[in-house]
């Protein structure tokens, strides 16, 4: 982690022996490695939850490039769009419809022709 090679945590040792003095050493070098082991625990518990986050941003995009790209989500985007088109051609063909049987009523109803066939001209029943 700090590269640290045997000759200078050698002179580490001496230097801290000299300034802390020989009672208080391995109370010290104890303190030290409880706090060096905690701020390993941080440190790995930091990066995995950063990895964690990471790993859900990633399944969200993820996600929503495939909810993009599905083809069954193109299908019924143009499955849609067919069906408003229909819609729309229904509902003008029922306008006109209306409009056809609006102008219908305004036209007097025709009188009815005489049916049967002595009525048709050049029909002769005398055979």
């Amino acid at each position: 982690m700090f590269d640290i090679g045997f000759w200078e945590l050698g002179l580490l040792m001496i230097i801290a022996l000299l300034v802390i003095g020989p009672e208080r050493l391995p109370k010290v070098a104890r303190t030290v490695g409880l706090l060096l082991g905690k701020a390993r625990g941080v440190v790995r518990t930091v990066k995995a939850d950063v990895q964690r986050e990471l790993a859900a941003e990633e399944l969200k995009q993820t996600l929503a490039k495939q909810a993009d790209s599905n083809p069954l989500h193109e299908i019924i985007e143009e499955t849609s769009s067919v069906a408003r088109d229909a819609k729309s051609s229904i509902d003008e063909a029922t306008a006109s419809l209306r409009d056809t049987g609006a102008q219908d009523e305004d036209r007097p109803a025709p009188s009815n022709p005489p049916s049967g066939s002595a009525s048709r001209p050049g029909s002769d029943t005398d055979s």
